[in-house]
């Protein structure tokens, strides 16, 4: 029987700071829900970010994942997760880093997933190098800020539609797939959060087309209430846009993720950008 996470969190003294985007899910009726979104884990291996006290690595080791890897920074829940890698040698493996900086790629071999309650200060930038990478990841099932979560998954011409949203979905299948309200955390957050799920697309666009949708999605939306002629314009607008074949009168939110797929493709041939 392990030790209730209360219990371990008070003898660690882990509380959550601030400074690492710390909010800590204790329930274990919604840690075991977020666990079986990943849907079937037989024979994956999941790599963990910001375990915290252990809530959603408890409920991935009574999954079926052959193995768990948590990547931690704080050294307060490091011992935490090392002590319940004891319980399960062999299957729990405990990495301490900044997961910003590691190619998570290499602590585990395929087929691999990534499922994380992430910290709130580093969700999205870990989540855009993941993208880079997506073809090396089954499924990606990824707990961030509410309003992170909507951009993720946002259609064109809504407020939330930006670079976020397609570089999402030029990659990935994206779906909002459950709500957290702020209570179930500790301490509660000052808003809600959710659950995306990422099933990277058979096809992924190579490192040189990447590179050129992250230039063109930037400045597209960069400055989103100008037009696209002038937006882009730092990328060679008008050429561009001609060789696309798109209206340089719209602005970035009313394109489709096919039309900017053509843009950086475009984008990528005018400027020869290397694989």
């Amino acid at each position: 029987m392990l030790e209730p996470l209360r219990d371990v969190i008070a003898r660690h003294g882990l509380d959550a700071r601030k400074a690492l985007g710390q909010h800590f899910l204790l329930d274990p009726g919604i840690t075991a829900r977020i666990a079986a979104l990943a849907g079937d884990l037989t024979g994956r291996h999941v790599v963990e970010v910001g375990p915290g006290p252990g809530g959603l690595t408890r409920a991935l080791l009574d999954s079926p994942a052959e193995t768990v890897t948590a990547v931690e920074v704080d050294a307060r829940a490091v011992a935490i997760i090392a002590e319940l890698a004891t319980l399960f040698p062999g299957r729990l493996h405990l990495v301490e880093a900044d997961a910003t900086r590691q190619d998570l790629t290499r602590l585990c071999p395929a087929p691999r997933q990534v499922v994380a309650n992430l910290p709130y200060n580093v969700g999205t930038p870990l989540l855009v190098g993941w993208l880079r990478q997506a073809s090396a990841w089954e499924r990606l099932t990824l707990m961030f800020q509410m309003e992170v979560a909507e951009r993720i998954c946002a259609a064109p011409d809504s407020a939330q539609y930006g670079r976020l949203a397609v570089l999402a979905q030029w990659t990935c299948r994206c779906a909002l797939v459950m709500r957290i309200p702020p209570g179930a955390f500790s301490p509660p957050p000052k808003v809600y959060s959710a659950v995306v799920s990422l099933i990277p697309h058979a096809t992924q666009p190579d490192p040189a087309l990447f590179r050129a949708m992250e230039q063109v999605t930037a400045a597209a939306f960069g400055q989103r209430r100008k037009m696209l002629r002038g937006s882009l314009r730092p990328i060679g607008g008008e050429a561009l846009l001609a060789a696309a074949g798109i209206d340089g009168a719209r602005r970035a939110e009313t394109l489709d993720i096919a039309e900017f797929d053509l843009l950086a493709r475009c984008h990528a041939e005018r400027q020869g950008l290397p694989p």
